[in-house]
């Protein structure tokens, strides 16, 4: 069974989401990752530091007692320049020592007495030293040979053992922590990299399937296509042929409707002459002398006859509307169409002009909202369209209310839309589609008319390649939505057939 484009689609979406949770877990790994990484490489860097300016500051003051041995020994002062250095920068080594031991208690002790025993070396040298340079040479060999300086450098070295040997350990920690999240960012970037390639083969997977199937389909459709032009024309001529039929049959129904009609209408008119000969003849008698049977044809002449014929002809005069109309829409199918530039702000102001004296009588308003879009279309199709949404507006206006319609129009989609809205009585929601139909009304039938105009519009308006809608509400009023195309293009074949 071929695979549906649903089912793919949910397939490749699935995928789609697992390898794309599987890059998160991966950048949520990394990230992780790499914020440990960074603080245990800020802790190796200061533990490394440290170790550093500890070694410093031991070599430092073994410089200084260098300095002051070869001078003791020589009493020439070229060998104070190491003691002069070391002394100078001991100071700048301490405070880097403070500022590495970052607020850890125990090595800020440590510091705090390596501090004490520094400054006990430095007094010691100076002392031996301002001694030899007093010429007391043997004085100050006697404090060397009390091995206090001994001691205190003894001391030194102690207290920095202590400093660097935690540092040590805890910089072989950090180093194995270090090279366990590099082993495991490399496990997670390989398992995460097969898992997008899983997830990435099997999408390939299933769009290589899905476009076989669709190769195969597209082979069947073309296949069945191979005709398809040809079939197409022959169900067009068919169409055009039916519809030709149907307008020709409409024409011809009418036609034969109209031949008794006239006759039923001029039979009507003798019928009325003659009946006018009789009433004159019977108001030229008397009445006293009448019967019953006398008297009740007086009445039928005076009453009832009349009343028929009435009857008669409005049924004759609403049944030549309908053929009239049927007569028009069956024309309105075979008149050849004839796009021009149209202006439709003017347009339409022309339209509206013929009809604002029986919109004053009725105290209804019509406004336009300019600027309107122009259009190339059929003059007379349009003319007809909004002729009958003005005259449809102005009949069903609400009396309760001074009337109000508006015509606006906007460019959307390609179309061009053009809205006639007023505030009559409305129409109900049921009737929306009922209202295009032929000889279909809706509401109160208090207004004259056979249900023809909105019937003859959608039929213009399709012939013009659009479409006309309403929304309406009872009571609040209506608006009918006419969509038209830009350019009114009409088939080389349309054409020539409408020629």
């Amino acid at each position: 069974m071929p695979t549906s484009g649903s089912t793919v689609t949910r397939r490749a979406l699935l995928m789609l989401l697992a390898a794309a949770f599987a890059l998160l877990a991966i950048i949520m790994m990394s990230g992780w990752l790499a914020d440990s990484t960074q603080q245990y490489s800020r802790s190796v860097s200061r533990i490394t530091a440290l170790r550093v300016a500890a070694g410093t500051l031991l070599s430092q003051l073994q410089d200084a007692e260098i300095g002051q041995r070869g001078y003791l020994l020589t009493e020439d002062r070229q060998y104070l320049k190491p003691y002069e250095a070391a002394v100078a920068a001991v100071d700048a080594t301490i405070a880097r020592l403070r500022e590495l031991v970052d607020g850890d208690a125990g090595e800020l002790h440590i510091v705090d007495r390596l501090v004490g025993l520094a400054a006990a070396k430095r007094e010691e040298l100076a002392e031996t030293i301002a001694l030899m340079g007093a010429g007391r040479r043997e004085d100050s060999l006697a404090i060397v040979r009390t091995g206090r300086g001994m001691r205190l450098m003894d001391d030194a070295r102690r207290s920095l053992d202590e400093l660097i040997t935690p540092a040590d350990a805890q910089l072989d920690t950090q180093l194995r922590a270090l090279t366990g999240q590099a082993r495991t960012s490399g496990w997670v970037a390989i398992l995460g990299g097969l898992f997008i390639l899983l997830v990435v083969g099997g999408a390939v997977w299933i769009a290589v399937g899905y476009t076989r199937a669709l190769m195969q389909a597209q082979r069947a459709i073309q296949a069945l296509n191979d005709s398809l032009e040809q079939r197409v024309s022959e169900r067009t001529m068919e169409l055009q042929r039916a519809n030709d039929e149907i307008q020709r049959f409409a024409y011809i129904v009418s036609h034969d409707l109209r031949a008794p009609l006239v006759n039923v209408m001029g039979f009507t008119s003798e019928f009325e002459a003659g009946l006018a000969s009789v009433a004159a003849d019977l108001d030229r008698r008397p009445a006293d002398g009448d019967d019953a049977t006398a008297a009740e044809a007086r009445r039928a002449v005076a009453e009832d006859m009349p009343e028929a014929i009435g009857f008669i002809r409005t049924s004759t005069t609403k049944m030549d509307r309908l053929i009239n109309a049927i007569l028009a829409l069956s024309r309105q199918g075979s008149r050849t169409l004839n796009p021009e530039p149209i202006s439709m702000q003017a347009f339409l102001e022309n339209a509206v002009a013929s009809y604002r004296h029986r919109a004053g009588e009725l105290r209804c308003a019509i406004d336009i909202a300019g600027p309107l879009p122009s259009l190339v279309s059929d003059r007379l199709a349009l003319e007809q369209v909004f002729g009958n949404l003005l005259d449809n507006a102005i009949k069903y206006l609400d009396p309760a209310r001074p009337g109000r319609i508006a015509i606006r129009g906007r460019a959307e989609a390609g179309l061009l839309i053009f809205e006639v809205a007023d505030n009559g009585r409305g129409i109900a929601a049921q009737d929306h589609e009922r209202i295009f139909e032929l000889f279909r009304r809706s509401g109160v039938q208090d207004r004259p008319g056979e249900g023809i105009g909105l019937a003859y519009v959608r039929t213009l308006v399709r012939r013009l390649q659009g479409d006309v809608t309403v929304d309406s509400v009872p009571g609040q009023g209506s608006i009918f939505r006419i969509s038209l195309p830009k350019v009114l293009a009409l088939s080389p074949e349309k054409s020539a057939h409408e020629s």
